[in-house]
């Protein structure tokens, strides 16, 4: 990964935020802006990545301890992460918001868009259809292997939802949902009856788009 020094001043996180707002950068480079510099070994670019990585790991919690294990993370730069995610969480959060249709959700997973491996994210939405979190459930190749019911399920019992809509990003490739997909969102929609939470949509999403099997009428026929 190139030093800053090596990117065109335009393109550096920094400069990028004052000419073009802090909504251009990626998850990425937000992180680079709070990282502040590099270490000796490690871009801050490259810091930045592997802080990424451990907050999505987390489900978007990661503790202190945890934050200074990578590599080139000090109690400095770990305050400043850990802080800035407790900020987001209650300025920022989209508990409370309102969801009528299913893809109103993106707004809220499509920042994971950049990712250059499948995460499986799980909206839990409470009796009024409002938002109660928004949680990584696994990363990596989203197969059958992998995404197992439970896992899926985990949280949104405990935050005693009524619905959840799962979704997942496609790094590469086309929208178009794969048998193995359909297999999955089938299980996951099977067990939630079974628990009594409604799957209402299963979404695949990239930078360029996304599919919705609501959309396309695939939730009942599955």
């Amino acid at each position: 990964m190139k030093k800053i020094s090596q990117i065109p001043e335009s393109e550096r996180p920094r400069e990028k935020l004052r000419l073009f707002g802090p909504r251009t950068l990626s998850d990425s480079e937000l992180m680079a802006v709070l990282l502040g510099s590099g270490s000796g070994r490690h871009s801050v670019l490259e810091l930045s990545g592997r802080v990424i990585r451990l907050i999505d790991e987390s489900r978007g919690r990661p503790e202190l301890d945890r934050l200074l294990t990578v590599e080139g993370i000090g109690l400095a730069k770990a305050a400043v992460v850990s802080a800035a995610l407790e900020f987001g969480r209650r300025r920022i959060r989209p508990e409370g918001m309102k969801v009528i249709i299913p893809t109103q959700v993106l707004p809220i997973v499509q920042h994971f868009a950049d990712r250059k491996q499948e995460h499986l994210l799980c909206i839990s939405l409470s009796g009024a259809g409002e938002v109660i979190a928004c949680r990584v459930v696994t990363i990596g190749l989203v197969d059958r292997t992998q995404v197992h019911p439970r896992e899926v399920f985990a949280d949104p019992i405990i935050d005693r939802a009524s619905a959840v809509i799962i979704a997942h990003n496609h790094p590469m490739g086309p929208l178009e949902p794969s048998s193995e997909d359909r297999e999955i969102t089938r299980r996951i929609r099977d067990a939630g009856n079974t628990l009594g939470i409604v799957l209402l949509d299963h979404i695949i999403f990239s930078k360029k788009g996304y599919y919705s099997f609501m959309e396309h009428d695939e939730m009942i026929g599955l």
